[in-house]
């Protein structure tokens, strides 16, 4: 019986760190690629209109290096990181939940009223609101998952039909005397009870101000979400009906109830959204309530390539934009809407980056594949000879 070689023993390993570095380098060429690309072209523009490009960025980088600077980046992050987790989780069943939008003002709009109208205790009182979010958004989202399955309704245009509904539902039930309390005068300020004391969620004391305890619950459903997906059966049969709906049927998975619970599930992350601003800022729920952030969400997942440790940094990266570009107009009269310019050249070039990465990766394969063919040639013809 012959022992192993030692040298080809010890080979194994390098090589599996080398692939693995490589692989962990093409993950992060994509985002890296975007963000660099959209720097050089915001740099540009700033360069057009008159401004000094270098001043702008100092601006930025100069306020997210003060604490409360930091801590504005990280309470943002946290309402970011939701909205990127709610859409990641139905692009990881193929499924574009484009509603994320209208499922989080609906579920927020009745958290906040149940939030006014009951004083529980805290430890009662916040999980009540929390499970009322994610009920009402899991609902919400789970009408375009039926009307998928039961209609051959793209979910593409039934969430974008259910933003419109949820704008109306909220016009219709955010009016005094119904959701909104009964005012006196001609006061054009309309919104909800304010929440009662145990419904405000608990906050850390910094040098930078009030850091939101909201943070561990995102960190929560990153965690959760990493584990369902890479540990359990459910995340087995997400990931293969995203993949191929006909081999996960062949499998035994039964994709129309796949379809059903993704959608609820995305939305019951959904409506975990708005709570962080209710629940640690605003403290009801008015006409006004944080607009936008189901649409920044999906470009959050994008560019995180729908992985919970993905979005972090995404996250971090869209607040640190939008916290570090109120500064600009404070500061040296910069437009602020380069903040937007940016976000949107980053989700147009992090597609054009994943494409190049894509094809690079698919011709390394390749030329692996051709050089381990070309090996057992040589090897085969030397045996030969030699024989």
């Amino acid at each position: 019986m012959t022992s192993p070689n030692p040298a080809a023993k010890a080979a194994k390993p390098g090589l599996a760190q080398r692939i693995s570095g490589e692989r962990i380098v093409l993950a992060l060429a994509a985002p890296v690629l975007a963000v660099v690309l959209s720097v050089a072209i915001c740099s540009v523009l700033l360069a057009t209109s008159g401004k000094n490009p270098f001043d702008a960025w100092n601006v930025m980088i100069t306020y997210a290096t003060k604490s409360d600077g930091q801590v504005n980046i990280l309470n943002r992050s946290t309402t970011y990181y939701l909205a990127a987790a709610a859409a990641a989780f139905g692009f990881r069943m193929n499924l574009f939940n484009i509603g994320v939008e209208g499922q989080y003002k609906v579920a927020a709009l009745f958290a906040a009223y149940v939030g006014g109208q009951v004083d529980l205790p805290s430890f009662i009182q916040i999980p009540l609101l929390l499970v009322t979010a994610m009920l009402v958004g899991g609902l919400y989202a789970s009408i375009a998952g039926l009307l998928k399955v039961y209609r051959g309704v793209s979910e593409v245009i039934a969430t974008i039909m259910l933003n419109s509904i949820a704008v109306a539902i909220v016009g219709l039930l955010l009016v005094p005397g119904i959701f909104a309390p009964k005012v006196s005068g001609t006061s054009n300020s309309i919104q909800t009870a304010p929440l009662s004391e145990s419904s405000h969620f608990f906050a850390l004391d910094t040098a930078g101000g009030p850091l939101w305890g909201f943070i561990f619950i995102a960190i929560l459903v990153g965690v959760v979400f990493q584990f369902t997906l890479t540990r359990t059966r459910f995340g087995f049969d997400l990931r293969a009906t995203g993949r191929s709906e006909s081999a996960a049927t062949a499998s035994g998975v039964n994709v129309k109830k796949m379809v059903i619970i993704s959608m609820a599930v995305s939305g019951a992350i959904a409506g975990l959204i708005g709570l962080p601003e209710l629940m640690q800022n605003s403290f009801n729920y008015g006409q006004s309530f944080q607009p936008g952030l189901g649409f920044l969400g999906i470009s959050i997942a994008l560019l995180g390539r729908n992985s919970p440790f993905g979005m972090v940094f995404a996250a971090v990266l869209f607040a640190f934009l939008d916290a570090t570009g109120s500064q600009l107009p404070l500061q040296g009269g910069f437009p602020s809407e380069i903040v937007a310019v940016m976000q949107g050249t980053i989700v147009i070039c992090v597609v054009v980056a994943y494409e190049l990465v894509r094809r690079y990766g698919l011709k390394r394969q390749q030329q692996k594949v051709g050089a381990q063919l070309a090996a057992q040639i040589a090897a085969t013809e030397k045996k030969e000879v030699s024989a």
